[in-house]
């Protein structure tokens, strides 16, 4: 296993879209996720896209079991691998929060993103997955997937006075936790 480098905005691989997963259960799809995981924990990350180190790949992870310091006030989500993820709003309800990304290091901005979906996708050996997801949960899941489509969170702002260094908009959270 190895921690990866994660790209920062800026570079042009983030802004592809990822290519969809065509062979499952393989040894190299399985070590990637597992540096993926290292990598995310390393990082204390929500949530992590296989973009964002640079496999052109429709690959996201998310989740732990435990609540994390970049978002200490939000409830764990489900530890998940989803490949060729989909993702359906249940209807067009919108809940504004704020979100960050280990791609943008040390600043967070508010973002809309549907409030109740269902996701759609594949595990590493090809067994399909289907959740419905709310909150917390679903924002993250949007997240990640946005990272296959070429999106970073910024670029869903839409009120830049709610966008800025974590250091000054959260002085109580630790702003190295956002590097």
């Amino acid at each position: 296993m190895a921690i990866r480098e994660i790209l920062k905005m800026g570079d042009p691989r983030l802004l592809r879209i990822a290519q969809p997963v065509a062979a499952f259960d393989t040894d190299e799809l399985h070590m990637l996720v597992r540096d993926m995981f290292e990598t995310m924990h390393a990082v204390n990350g929500a949530g992590l896209a296989a973009p964002q180190i640079g496999v052109d790949q429709q690959l996201v992870i998310f989740g732990t079991d435990v609540v994390n310091p970049r978002y200490p006030d939000a409830p764990p989500v489900p530890r998940t691998v989803l490949l060729n993820p989909i993702i359906t709003p249940l209807n067009g309800d919108e809940e504004e929060g704020w979100e960050g990304c280990l791609s943008v290091p040390g600043l967070r901005g508010v973002v809309p993103r549907f409030a109740n979906i269902r996701y759609s996708g594949f595990d590493p050996y090809g067994d399909p997955i289907e959740r419905v997801a709310t909150g917390f949960h679903a924002r993250v899941v949007q997240h990640e997937v946005d990272h296959l489509l070429g999106k970073l969170y910024p670029m869903r702002v839409r009120d830049f006075s709610r966008f800025g260094y974590t250091e000054v908009l959260f002085p109580g959270l630790d702003a190295a936790d956002d590097d």
